[in-house]
């Protein structure tokens, strides 16, 4: 399938390491130093490009959690993106694959568990030079939950991204209270690119 200028320049923003150090510096009482990779694997290649995302905190890269799938396409016309996200069924056995990607070699959909409310909508701004600005918000009424643990999820998701930065907006929801828990409650972590994959 050929891809869209906007969904390969998509995926090319999207793909590599990125940490939010300057962030983290300038405000630590609300920001911890993290690590974000976000890798691309062959999963889906048919009609989409596929990405693995996990993060650390800097003291403790060996630690690294929140392993996803990030399935990037075409929405519903030709103009349009999204990205679904998937969950592996066993996300310790990826503990580590953002900077040991021989660990997703063997990575297969059946290993997955699809999350069928973690659905983002993509909006893009040309900017100069063939650059774009990608914002992805959630679908209207979605709810992005899934079962961790034993127990139900919930998760607000969104990002923007250009060529060198990444700003994401995930946070994890109480269902109880429908109040913010963990993630980007004061605000965007906002990343800077460090490495290309």
């Amino acid at each position: 399938m050929n891809f869209s200028p906007q969904l390969i320049a998509l995926g090319e923003y999207l793909a590599g390491e990125f940490d939010n150090q300057e962030q983290a510096i300038g405000e630590p009482i609300w920001y911890v130093h993290l690590r974000l990779w976000q890798r691309p694997i062959n999963l889906f290649t048919e009609d989409s490009i596929t990405l693995f995302a996990e993060q650390a905190n800097v003291i403790t890269p060996d630690q690294s959690y929140r392993q996803r799938i990030m399935r990037l396409r075409q929405g519903s016309n030709d103009t349009s993106l999204e990205v679904q996200y998937y969950m592996p069924q066993d996300p310790g056995s990826l503990r580590g694959a953002g900077h040991n990607p021989a660990l997703l070699d063997t990575l297969t959909p059946e290993q997955l568990d699809l999350l069928p409310g973690c659905i983002l909508t993509v909006a893009q701004e040309t900017l100069a030079c063939d650059r774009y600005k990608f914002t992805a918000t959630p679908l209207p009424e979605a709810r992005c939950s899934f079962t961790y643990l034993g127990s139900s999820r919930y998760v607000s998701l969104g990002f923007e991204t250009t060529a060198t930065e990444f700003h994401s907006y995930d946070k994890g929801i109480d269902p109880a209270t429908g109040k913010a828990t963990w993630g980007a409650i004061m605000g965007p972590y906002r990343y800077t690119k460090r490495n290309q994959y």
